[in-house]
């Protein structure tokens, strides 16, 4: 069984935040990226509090590819210090980390 990552990140958009997972997915560096709108962050940025709404979005990949589309979100990302945060999955559905590792294989 592949093992997979999940990148969480999250945009001020909605449509920058699907634009850029298509790539991602087209680029086949990541599966799927689900995207969950309406999150509110609270947050000091240039030292001043912020509230704001944001898309926070879900990124499957597998541990080999996750580096690689960490950094290629880094530079598609609008944020200037991107939240990028990689979580290893504890437990795994065998059929859908087979899933991922076939949608994430460069062709």
């Amino acid at each position: 069984m592949a093992e997979l990552k999940l990148l969480l990140t999250t945009f001020a958009d909605d449509q920058s935040a699907a634009d850029i997972v298509r790539t991602l997915v087209r680029e086949r560096l990541v599966a799927c990226g689900t995207l969950l709108p309406r999150a509110r962050s609270i947050y000091v940025w240039d030292g001043k509090l912020a509230d704001t709404e944001e898309i926070v979005v879900l990124l499957k990949t597998t541990a080999g590819r996750a580096e690689a589309a960490a950094d290629r979100l880094r530079d598609l990302h609008p944020y200037d210090c991107p939240e990028i945060l990689a979580v290893d999955p504890q437990c795994l559905n065998p059929a859908y980390a087979t899933w991922v590792a076939e949608n994430t294989n460069p062709l």
